[in-house]
């Protein structure tokens, strides 16, 4: 099919609650990078969320369905799920480095991480490392993998917590918020970076922010959500130019300059 990942009007719900999402339809084709924006609350993490089988609890999909590579998704096992996920589909989220264990070196952890996904010795794994921090842009892997957490800034911890979500070229990578914690200058690094990304390594990318700038700058279709439903889709001209909710319009209005220069 044309499509990697198709979501079909799927709705989500958490106990006797009105649903969180509903109706909500996205495809993804190879090499594509598609953001859902909305404000906390907008049911845009639990689409995230529910790609990767993880909702919480209470959270149950009941309508829709979810087919990656032509296969539902919703009929597969637990282990079917966890097999995929951290490989073939792979999640960065908001706070990468705050998913790192604070008291273990970071060496230990990456591959730690590597060897539960792939039988390969400590010593391949640790190469494997390094070469992935090289790619990310991190300096010194040695003393990277030698660091504990609290070593590194912000920005270099997120480096490696995309760096691990790498490691096993997936084929679909969910970025959650992956820039929100940081600042600015930092934000717009691992923004481009998110980018070079598809390049170097051939994936998709879904994005969720609430930041319309960022989503204009990364996107080739952009997807607007409010209380749950998609208010605005279409490529990312279409819904920059012509938006066809006041709501986003009002996220338009509100996008800061960078540097004197307009993001959209």
């Amino acid at each position: 099919g044309e499509f990697m990942l198709e979501i079909k009007d799927l709705t989500i719900q958490y106990g006797d609650k009105p649903p969180v999402v509903e109706n909500f339809s996205l495809s993804l084709k190879k090499g594509e990078i598609i953001t859902i924006v909305g404000e906390s609350g907008s049911g845009k993490s639990t689409v995230l969320s529910s790609i990767l089988g993880l909702l919480p609890n209470g959270g149950k999909i009941i309508s829709g369905d979810i087919i990656y590579n032509g296969e539902s998704m919703l009929n597969k096992s637990l282990n079917q799920w966890r097999e995929l996920r951290g490989t073939e589909i792979t999640m960065i989220s908001q706070d990468s480095g705050g998913t790192l264990n604070p008291i273990r070196k970071i060496g230990k952890q990456f591959v730690e991480y590597i060897q539960t996904h792939s039988k390969i010795s400590t010593k391949e794994a640790e190469e494997k490392s390094k070469d992935m921090f090289s790619k990310v842009n991190l300096e010194e892997p040695e003393i990277i993998m030698k660091s504990y957490p609290h070593q590194l800034s912000g920005g270099m911890k997120q480096r490696v917590g995309i760096a691990m979500a790498l490691t096993f070229c997936p084929k679909i990578i969910l970025a959650d918020e992956p820039t929100s914690a940081l600042d600015v200058i930092t934000q717009a690094q691992i923004v481009k970076e998110i980018m070079d990304l598809r390049k170097k390594f051939d994936t998709s990318i879904i994005m969720v922010t609430h930041n319309l700038g960022v989503a204009a700058y990364i996107s080739d279709k952009i997807i607007v959500m409010q209380n749950g439903k998609i208010v605005d889709a279409g490529n990312k001209n279409e819904v920059i130019e012509n938006p066809k909710s006041e709501y986003t319009k009002k996220l338009l209005e509100a996008v800061p300059e960078i540097g004197g220069e307009r993001l959209v």
